[in-house]
This record gives structure tokens, C-alpha cells and sequence, in this order.
């Protein structure tokens, strides 16, 4: 799970604006809603065939990033257009609606 991750080294509010749209998930290794989110992710990921950046957060490697993120629950979904939040989800979500709310701000 979450082995082909990038080391992100720019910080929180500089990821958000990388792209005019940037996908963002917070989650935790322990948690059983993000190991289930976890092929789903990879499939959104691959459907937007590196239109839409997307970066995950283990909130317990990247604390000061999820207290900015003011994450309450995992795994925690957020969509940024131009550096803005526009969307906000927390719990499972299936991958035609993630993708849907993705490429309705592409």
C-alpha cells in the first residue's frame, strides 16, 4: 500500500498551486477506509492520465500538513483550483464520483 510514492519536499501551500488543478488525500497506513481507497485512488490516478496532479499525505509523516489542511478524519479528499480549496471530502468515495468532482474543475 502506498509503496510508489513521491517524497514531497516544497511545502503544502506551493503543492497547491503546482497545477490549475491539484488533487490532494490525506491518509493513515492503519486506516481500513484508506486501504480500501487505495485501488480507487489508483484508478482515478490513472484516468486522469497526469492531467490533474495528485499528492497523498500520511497525516502521521506530515503533521504540520494536515493541521494546515485542518484534517478531521482520513482519508480526506480536497480539490484546489488555482491554489483555492473547491471541494472537501472525508470517508470512502466511489471512483466515477471522484473523478466526476476532478474533472469538474478541469
Amino acid at each position: 500500500m502506498y509503496s510508489n510514492l513521491i517524497t514531497i519536499t516544497i511545502n503544502y501551500n506551493e503543492i497547491i498551486k503546482t497545477s490549475p488543478v491539484v488533487l490532494v488525500e490525506f491518509y493513515a497506513s492503519w486506516c481500513p477506509h484508506c486501504q480500501r481507497m487505495t485501488p480507487i485512488v489508483d484508478q482515478v490516478k490513472s484516468q486522469l492520465q497526469n492531467r490533474v496532479p495528485l499528492y497523498q499525505y500520511d497525516i502521521d509523516k506530515n503533521e504540520a500538513e494536515s493541521t494546515e489542511a485542518d484534517i478531521q478524519s482520513v482519508p480526506t479528499f480536497i480539490i484546489y483550483s488555482n491554489g483555492v480549496e473547491k471541494w472537501r471530502q472525508s470517508g470512502e468515495i466511489e471512483s466515477k464520483d471522484l473523478l466526476k468532482k476532478v474533472e469538474e474543475y478541469m
